[in-house]
């Protein structure tokens, strides 16, 4: 007789031991665990100006000053360290339902007391990697190998998960090198036992056009219709592109104003992971050596939005975004940013720009391409690594989107 997978065996069990076995999957989470160490114990220190100019990071899209900002001013809740070699990392407490699908989402609202074990899904978490960067950046003098001995031997055993996370997967922004660093990386993980989960589509536009129309003219009819609709609206807008560090960013109440703006995407947003703080955008902001471009959206002397991006080797890197609500809404600002962006990477003779993570269908309607990332998941316990084994195609929607795109 064929063995039943385990997901299908755990459904056909009876109600009333689906919520035994739920109960006690629950008390294994909040129990209290030994610990064993710490990641801060071995080896991290303050990451100094001498030091930030000596390291060297693979898989790195932006300027280096974006994990310095990250390190000094962390989001909300999150603790960040350094190591010794110059990794970075950090510990939040993790909703394990952040990037689970709808699917997964619906069938827990309907398990008894969801409003009574829910914050029992809050699991503290090591994080490899910042939320600064695209893909999680590794000191190139450290070989994968190491980094991941170092990584079990110094984080696993300290929290109840650790991510590496945004693994490059033949990425087409990094170069070859870069690539195989990953790859390498991703290998020696799984020798050690770390689990393998799809991680989110990246969004990119190669810039292999010589004007807009050219690009709009590979676009369906219905999408390049809708789009020009759209962009009617930039004509009743002042487009103003500041460098990061200009005076104006020196005046403390328009920075206010600035993450004000950000703060409302955040919370107008349905997954909230890393909330910015005003320190860390003032940062961002005054540095002018960053590559930082300002992209800022005018409607009669009134700002309705405003995105960050970075200029770094051949790339545009869009960043962070702020939204006056509902003007940005009524005046299509999401298309007409992008195609501003688009222009602006093709007047600056760069390669691609980057769009970032979230809303792929949208970017895809706009033209985007995408690749997609891996992350590599320790469990401590054992138990709960059954389980994300047999429920971890719940978090890998992005994936299944972009398999689903294929022809």
């Amino acid at each position: 007789m064929r063995a039943i997978p385990g997901a299908l065996r755990f459904t056909l069990l009876t109600h009333h031991t689906r919520c035994q076995l739920m109960s006690k999957f629950v008390s294994i989470l909040s129990a209290p665990q030994v610990r064993f160490f710490s990641c801060a114990d071995f080896g991290t220190r303050p990451m100094t100006d001498h030091r930030r100019t000596e390291l060297c990071y693979a898989n790195a899209l932006e300027p280096l000053a974006l994990i310095n900002t990250f390190y000094r001013q962390p989001p909300t809740g999150f603790s960040v360290h350094l190591s010794a070699q110059g990794l970075p990392y950090f510990s939040t407490q993790f909703d394990l339902l952040t990037t689970a699908d709808d699917e997964l989402r619906n069938k827990l609202l309907r398990w008894p007391g969801y409003g009574l074990w829910r914050q029992w899904l809050k699991i503290d978490t090591y994080f490899i990697g910042t939320t600064v960067n695209e893909y999680s950046p590794f000191p190139v003098g450290i070989t994968p190998a190491d980094t991941v001995e170092w990584i079990q031997k110094n984080c696993a055993g300290a929290k109840k998960l650790t991510i590496i996370k945004d693994l490059p997967h033949h990425s087409p922004l990094l170069t070859a090198k870069d690539n195989h660093y990953s790859q390498a990386l991703t290998e020696a993980g799984l020798k050690r036992g770390f689990i393998r989960v799809a991680g989110q589509a990246l969004a990119y536009v190669p810039i292999n056009f010589n004007h807009i129309d050219e690009y709009l003219a590979r676009l369906s009819h219905s999408r390049r219709r809708n789009i020009r609709r759209k962009l009617r609206s930039r004509q009743q807008l002042r487009l103003e592109v500041l460098k990061t560090g200009d005076a104006r960013f020196h005046d403390k109440d328009w920075r206010l104003h600035l993450y004000l703006l950000y703060k409302h995407v955040y919370d107008q947003s349905e997954i909230h992971f890393d909330l910015l703080s005003e320190a860390f955008f003032a940062e961002l902001l005054l540095d002018a050596d960053s590559g930082g471009r300002v992209f800022c959206y005018w409607h009669d002397n009134e700002l309705i939005g405003y995105n960050i991006c970075y200029q770094h080797d051949d790339k545009l890197i869009d960043k962070y975004i702020g939204l006056d609500y509902p003007q940005a809404l009524h005046f299509n600002l999401y298309t007409v940013s992008w195609f501003v962006n688009l222009e602006y990477a093709l007047e600056n003779g760069l390669r691609f720009y980057v769009a970032g993570w979230t809303d792929p269908q949208v970017k895809a309607d706009l033209g985007a391409q995408f690749t997609l990332t891996t992350h590599l998941v320790w469990v401590r316990n054992p138990l709960l690594r059954r389980c994300l084994m047999h429920f971890r195609h719940h978090f890998e929607s992005d994936a299944q989107w972009h398999q689903d795109r294929l022809p």
